[in-house]
């Protein structure tokens, strides 16, 4: 058996490498995997960077991040495989869902409805809202900022963002440190069912089939003999997590402290239409996907317009890596549909 230790944070869609291990994917491939469940995404960034980790269930934008030196050193990464899309949302609490306009329900009037809120307290000359986002560099990031801005609210000026462990996102909106999180499942859930706010954005709305998490490694991981085993062996995984007979142990696999340790009835949220792991292409990494979060790094200034872009998703996405694993367990989709438009109509093309 060949050693391997691979990251993860706890959020339901670190479901492929969990499955994989407890259910002999791993063991099928012959991989001796031991998952380490970590604090924080900057904690898996670093152990990945220093050989801590080999690879991890990682921020699709991190791995883009890393390459192109933003936030620290440049430290080349691969991302060859998507683990799942969608599945994050933002929870606003009690006091500041209740600010809201009465009959305010799609993505537009509720952002709008916001932006008066904020609106009103600037003139007011109270302090920002407070939001937590789960890394500088994340799709939940992302998604706010570009979800706010297109109704008018200044990021610099009419909000406070922070950043906060995904677990820990439901404790502070308990006590009041922030007004609203953006963040994976299954913590909206648990908020919601603790009584401690309300979803009103999911990312699924945002940007249908939207991109999320991916597994990511070292660059130089492109070119380790365990590579292409590890992919067959989630791949599988994937497959076997989409299986509606299946969400029933899943939920219950996943709700182990050692795993993501929140209730199964707030895991199982998720499962069955928000959030994929590998129907329709799930698990390849799309180029669009990553062209995307690099016009958004540039849009708030955490990348240069010096930064090659296209040389730079070639070098971290890699779907020729996700499709040979889908190939080699005969899962291979037929069609790979092309990522549609967001709530706004905008797309983003490959090229």
């Amino acid at each position: 058996m060949t050693s391997l230790t691979l990251g993860f944070i706890p959020l339901t869609d670190c479901a492929p490498l969990v499955v994989a291990e407890a259910k002999g994917f791993f063991a099928g491939e012959g991989l001796d995997v031991t998952l380490s469940r970590e604090a924080s995404w900057a904690t898996i960034r670093d152990k990945v960077t220093v050989g801590a980790l080999d690879a991890a269930h990682m921020l699709a934008p991190m791995a883009l991040a890393a390459t192109a030196g933003a936030g620290g050193p440049v430290t080349p990464m691969i991302a060859p495989l998507a683990l799942a899309v969608n599945g994050a949302g933002v929870t606003l609490s009690n006091r500041l869902s209740q600010a809201l306009p009465a009959g305010a329900e799609t993505l537009q009037e509720i952002a709008a409805g916001l932006a008066a809120f904020i609106g009103q307290r600037r003139v007011g000359g109270e302090p920002p809202l407070t939001f937590a986002v789960v890394f500088p560099y994340s799709m939940h990031n992302y998604a706010l900022r570009y979800w706010l801005a297109e109704a008018g609210v200044d990021l610099d000026r009419d909000v406070r963002l922070v950043v906060t462990p995904p677990p820990r996102m439901v404790e502070q909106l308990r006590t009041g440190q922030v007004d609203g999180v953006c963040v994976g499942a299954p913590w909206n859930a648990v908020a919601t069912r603790g009584g401690l706010g309300r979803v009103v954005m999911r990312t699924s709305q945002f940007w249908p089939a939207g991109p999320d998490k991916v597994l990511g490694a070292g660059a130089a991981f492109a070119q380790d003999d365990r590579l292409s085993p590890l992919l067959r062996a989630l791949v599988r995984a994937q497959a076997w997590c989409d299986r509606a007979e299946n969400h029933e142990d899943l939920a219950v696999l996943l709700a182990q402290p050692e795993y993501v340790g929140a209730p199964p009835d707030a895991i199982s949220a998720a499962l069955g239409g928000e959030l994929v792991f590998h129907r329709d292409g799930a698990g390849i990494p799309r180029l669009e996907h990553a062209r995307w979060f690099l016009a958004q790094m540039r849009r708030w200034n955490q990348i240069g317009a010096d930064v090659d872009a296209q040389a730079l998703i070639a070098s971290v996405y890699r779907p020729d890596l996700a499709m040979a694993a889908l190939k080699a367990t005969g899962l291979a989709p037929e069609v790979q549909p092309a990522p549609g438009p967001l709530f706004d109509g905008k797309t983003f093309a490959a090229g």
